[in-house]
């Protein structure tokens, strides 16, 4: 067995900490998770850097802010001549490999990554970009509550095709990989778009749950009690245009709780494949997710939000061989990763550009760290950037189009309180906005967003006009190097498809 750990890096889409045992939800079950948070490091203020799927995860791979790469939204290109972890672990010698959802825009496709064994769910092209200038004209291509209405039990969707598919492939990639000859440590992506909405789940899982069960959310605020942003969340997402129940809401959570328990199994049929090829000893597995979901907090739903529903994640190490179980409640966020991946390694590389996170192996140690979070929310439902920066208790919303939001979550983790207008709290307001003023140059971003959203709008409906041709990942599986075939010995063929194999 190679000395370098393997890494199996678990994702799931849209699950927020507030439906995990781990962060105090006694409902859902989810044993999986559970376990391995149980042996291993869980970070309690864990953030995505962009609560939105695409830009979440470039930040993820980049260590890199939204701002960074241009990766404002759901339908801005990744450009290929950024760096990701993958490609910094596969120059230190790793195979890196993906199975499921990573949302690449643009025509590259891998980014790093040595193998991808599926496809995406989302498509690869501009044609999801947001227009700033027309906010008042909802994109018939984004969420409608019809996700929350029509919720409940169902055979198959297209996500439960997806992530079987995703699962599949990779538990599949790890036999293969341990009866490779190639020596070389794995890095293992395995990113599921479980439990996005909509919110229906098989049978089976939503059996897993009754509707006395389900808790239903705590913040109940009208549309006259939000903030700004909220309210124009609310226009893009269509709830102006649909009442919801009581009983939708339950029912929206209850399949919710399903697609956890539903991720949760995938994360169990991973481990046991892991074991099953003799890894397990010589893995980390992290478990983390791109952003989260308001789950009708607020009378909110989905993300594109900085309230904690929204932002925060689960962040789990699970490495029991290398660390302790433990606690982490200093703040961290998902640009983090990619000097923490390269750091458990010993990869030591030099990094091509500045990165905007630091490593956690310090704080897996049990070190004190920064616990600091900077994140932005360029997509639609926005008019302008909104910037956040969490530090410490406080919690920092700045747009230049509306009022400035202060939350002490210490104090207030509901953030009920906005304490931006409060004498008391006017010299921190003024050092955050000073803050936010030395790092960021928001007219030019906002430029730079107007400026991207227009040039992607223009080559996404030329290329429309006459043949089109998709990016979109077309896995290649070569049907004459499968299984038995006459390239080679019989029984050769055989031994070597065995594991483990008989001793000669």
């Amino acid at each position: 067995m190679t000395k370098q750990p393997n890494l199996l890096l678990l994702m799931a889409d849209q699950l927020t900490p507030g439906a995990l045992r781990v962060h105090g939800n006694p409902t859902v079950k989810a044993p999986h998770i559970d376990a391995l948070a149980s042996a291993g490091v869980v970070f309690d203020s864990f953030y995505c850097n962009s609560p939105l799927c695409a830009p979440s995860r470039f930040s993820f791979l980049s260590g890199r802010l939204p701002s960074k790469i241009g990766a404002y939204d759901n339908a801005a290109e990744f450009p290929a001549s950024v760096p990701t972890f993958a490609h910094y672990l596969r120059g230190a010698g790793y195979r890196t490999i993906l199975s499921g959802k990573m949302h690449f825009c643009g025509p590259d496709q891998l980014h790093g990554f040595e193998e991808r064994l599926t496809t995406d769910i989302y498509p690869a092209d501009f044609g999801w970009t947001p227009d700033w200038t027309r906010f008042a004209d909802r994109p018939g291509w984004y969420h409608t509550m019809d996700s929350v209405t029509q919720a409940g039990p169902c055979t198959r969707t297209n996500q439960i095709d997806f992530d079987d598919e995703v699962v599949f492939n990779a538990k599949q990639k790890l036999f293969d990989l341990a009866r490779d000859k190639d020596p070389r440590p794995f890095c293992m992506v395995v990113s599921m778009t479980h439990p996005h909405d909509p919110y229906v789940i098989p049978q089976a899982y939503w059996d897993r749950y009754a509707d006395v069960e389900i808790d239903m959310p705590r913040v109940r605020l009208g549309a006259d009690e939000l903030d700004p942003h909220s309210r124009r969340l609310r226009h893009v997402i269509g709830l102006d245009l649909q009442s919801v129940t009581d009983a939708e809401v339950r029912a929206a959570r209850r399949a919710y709780y399903g697609a956890v328990s539903y991720v949760d199994d995938q994360i169990g049929a991973m481990r046991q494949a892991l074991a099953d090829a003799r890894f397990a000893d010589n893995t980390i597995i992290i478990v983390r997710a791109a952003h989260g979901d308001l789950l009708g907090e607020r009378g909110l739903w989905y993300k594109m939000s900085f309230f904690e529903p929204s932002c925060r994640i689960p962040f789990i190490v699970h490495a029991p061989n290398r660390f302790r179980p433990a606690r982490v409640p200093a703040s961290a966020s998902l640009v983090d990763v990619l000097p923490t991946l390269c750091d458990l390694v010993g990869a030591a590389p030099h990094y091509a550009t500045p990165l905007c996170g630091r490593s956690l192996l310090p704080l897996l140690g049990g070190a004190a760290g920064a616990d600091e979070v900077a994140g932005e929310y360029l997509g639609e439902g926005a008019i302008a950037p909104v910037i956040m920066i969490r530090r410490g208790r406080y919690k920092f919303v700045h747009s230049p189009a509306d009022p400035d939001q202060l939350y002490d979550l210490a104090d207030d983790p509901r953030e009920l309180q906005n304490l931006a207008q409060t004498p008391r709290h006017a010299a921190r307001v003024q050092a955050f906005r000073a803050e936010v003023a030395g790092r960021w140059n928001l007219t030019l971003l906002h430029d730079a967003v107007l400026d991207s959203q227009r040039r992607r709008r223009v080559v996404d409906a030329a290329l429309r006009a006459g043949r089109y041709q998709p990016w979109d990942h077309q896995p290649v599986r070569d049907a004459a190097k499968l299984y038995v075939r006459n390239d080679r010995e019989l029984n050769e063929l055989e031994a070597m498809a065995r594991f483990p194999r008989v001793a000669s």
